[in-house]
């Protein structure tokens, strides 16, 4: 999408030279002090869009399609489950359409409702590390508090199900260099999207079912949340379109040819 242009490894330097360039020009000429604002502002705008937006690929990889894919896949991902209401409800969903998935589970949650994990492992999903709390300030944590996290969630996953998580979806889809450090400490994969449904915002039923048909196609990652009954009822829809299309959901690791799990 950006080739790797708007990264945080070229953006940083090269504003760091242009801002000396600048100084040096200063000294012997004048420099409007705007210019300096102006570059400055345009350096902020970027890193924020940069670390909200996962498929920039600002701060670290995120895999968010499989654009070189043969077969007629696409993957839907749940993130903020498993919710005793919802969830379920999607599982029997996906078995009466024989589709398959991938839940990017809150620990703290699975560890209320460790059925609901198994049943989606039993059922042929895949579950991934979403971290532990999924706190709305994570993205303002240092790295230790970031590892605790995805640690946290790590081995609340593996007590329940024996399975040690190789997936990481980035909380609220935000990174940053502290999340890029614990990820490569890890040695886990960051998996983003690249079909985003915003089926948690006010948009309705059709609204979000539209946003998603419109542009769908084989190779895509598709993002839900298990935790409303419009979700449920927009991946029904979702799910029946997708047969009409002749395209299969698999579990995202499948689709991007990575593992789900690792041996320790």
């Amino acid at each position: 999408m950006l080739g790797g242009l708007l990264t945080r490894r070229v953006v940083y330097p090269t504003t760091a030279l242009v801002l000396i360039a600048l100084i040096v020009y200063d000294y012997f000429y004048h420099v409007p002090w705007y210019t300096y604002v102006f570059i400055i502002l345009t350096w902020f705008l970027i890193t924020l869009c940069g670390s909200f937006f996962v498929r920039w690929n600002f701060h670290l990889t995120s895999i968010s399609f499989n654009k070189n894919i043969d077969k007629n896949w696409v993957s839907i991902t749940f993130d903020d489950g498993p919710d005793p209401s919802f969830t379920p409800r999607m599982l029997d969903l996906l078995k009466k359409y024989e589709a398959k998935a991938t839940f990017f589970c809150i620990a703290h949650k699975v560890e209320k409702h460790p059925e609901i994990l198994r049943r989606i492992i039993s059922e042929g999903h895949t579950v991934g590390n979403h971290t532990y709390s999924h706190s709305r300030s994570f993205g303002f944590y240092g790295v230790t508090e970031v590892e605790q996290e995805l640690q946290k969630a790590k081995d609340t996953i593996k007590e329940i199900s024996g399975l040690t998580m190789n997936m990481y979806r980035p909380a609220f889809g935000v990174t940053n260099p502290s999340i890029e450090k614990v990820v490569k400490k890890l040695k886990v994969v960051s998996i983003g999207w690249n079909v985003r449904s915003l089926d948690t915002t006010p948009r309705t039923e059709n609204m979000v079912l539209k946003r998603i048909t419109s542009k769908v196609k084989k190779g895509d990652v598709i993002l839900l949340h298990d935790t409303s009954d419009k979700s449920v009822a927009v991946l029904e829809r979702l799910l029946v379109f997708l047969q009409q299309k002749n395209l299969q959901s698999v579990p995202v690791d499948q689709l991007l040819g990575i593992n789900a799990y690792v041996q320790d």
